[in-house]
């Protein structure tokens, strides 16, 4: 590894870089792990809930389908909402936490991750019920309780993949970044820290928090200790072998979506695709759904031409069938307005449950236009599918 990064050791000064980091874990260390894994809300981070950045009373329709609370109470996120539509007059808000069902007020959804066995990729789906029909959910749940399982162990990949190294993908995610041995080893030194306590807590950490994302949170903690462009530098590093390892991640442990959409139609749940533009294929492939998200703040580059596909689809459906709804994800990770604002992700602590802006972009809207489209039309249709 040292000979194919060694032309790469320019580009960050020696000097930025400790040479020898204790292995023993720093009361600091433990600090920090504890923050990053924390499920519970200080006073400070339960303001920054409350705190809404704006406010739209013109705005009488919130649909929200496909947005996650992670480790923040309904309630507050409740708040948050009657704060930033202080006038809606119709509703339709579903939470959709990634393989677990959550519910706000009656209904209850997920998105779940499985396998698309046709064209040999991962997709995702969400689900949204009536709460009612959650109690019979039993066989879901199991398959929600193993997809979580599985998904929650990329960590342990991504984790080994730098302490154990596979050499091949540190050096493909080295040449992509232009990491150096030293800062290669410095992430590794700080990675085996975080595997030990991760170990040495397990049994006492939500399984919310074996996520990817405790290694980027707990690097932006060590900003206390060392200059932002190493964390940075160091956070790029991590963010490359984390695609790396997302790439190499086997899906055949994953339900088939299939499996999943079956199951959800015993239990007369509402089935969306999200993210069109990165499962493109899940379009064509005929599966029994009632609408595609045809925009997210992730994915909005074919919004109108998504929306002409969906027309089209419609033309030439069975006067028995039930044609595909326009839906639009805002996409929110609660989680993220917990953070430090100086540690968060700009883009995604911006966005709001309930807050689609394609709604209201004139281009888009003439679009709806012509066929038909609303949030107040998809809000009333697809609880009257919910409710069937």
């Amino acid at each position: 590894m040292a000979k194919r990064l060694e032309y790469k050791s320019r580009i960050e000064p020696i000097s930025m870089i400790p040479n020898d980091i204790p292995e023993d874990i720093t009361d600091r260390e433990k600090e920090y792990f504890l923050k990053v894994v924390s499920v519970d809300l200080n006073e400070g981070q339960r303001r920054q809930i409350l705190e809404i950045p704006a406010v739209y009373p013109r705005q009488e329709s919130v649909l929200a389908a496909h947005w996650h609370p992670e480790h923040v109470p309904m309630d507050l996120i409740s708040r948050r909402i009657e704060s930033m539509f202080p006038n809606k007059k119709q509703e339709l808000i579903i939470p959709t936490q990634h393989n677990e069902i959550m519910s706000y007020g009656p209904y209850s959804g997920v998105e779940v991750d499985c396998y698309a066995s046709g064209f040999n990729q991962k997709v995702q789906l969400l689900l949204h019920f009536e709460n009612e029909r959650v109690k019979e959910a039993h066989m879901l749940k199991q398959m929600l309780a193993h997809t979580f399982k599985y998904r929650s162990s990329q960590l342990f990949d991504f984790m080994e993949t730098i302490t154990r190294p596979h050499t091949d993908r540190l050096e493909a995610a080295a040449l992509q970044t232009g990491a150096n041995d030293d800062l290669v080893r410095f992430v590794q030194s700080y990675v085996r820290k975080i595997e030990k306590l991760i170990d040495e807590y397990y049994s006492n950490i939500s399984p919310q928090s074996v996520k990817n994302k405790v290694l980027r949170n707990f690097f932006d903690c060590l900003r206390n200790d060392y200059s932002d462009a190493l964390i940075d530098r160091a956070q790029t590093f991590l963010t490359a072998v984390k695609k790396i390892v997302k790439q190499h991640f086997p899906l055949q442990y994953f339900y088939r979506a299939s499996e999943i959409i079956e199951e959800a139609r015993s239990l007369h749940a509402g089935i969306v695709i999200p993210h069109p533009e990165q499962f493109w294929p899940v379009l064509m492939a005929g599966y029994d759904v009632d609408g595609v998200e045809v925009w997210n703040p992730q994915s909005h580059r074919y919004t109108q031409f998504l929306i002409s596909v969906l027309n089209e689809k419609n033309r030439y459906t069975s006067p028995t069938d039930r044609p595909l709804l326009i839906f639009m994800g805002d996409d929110t990770h609660m989680g993220e307005k917990t953070r430090d604002p100086k540690e968060q992700n700009p883009e995604k602590a911006s966005r709001e449950i309930g807050l689609q802006t394609a709604w209201d972009d004139l281009c888009i809207r003439k679009t709806l236009i012509m066929n038909g489209c609303n949030r107040k039309q998809v809000i009333a249709e697809y609880k009257n599918r919910l409710a069937g």
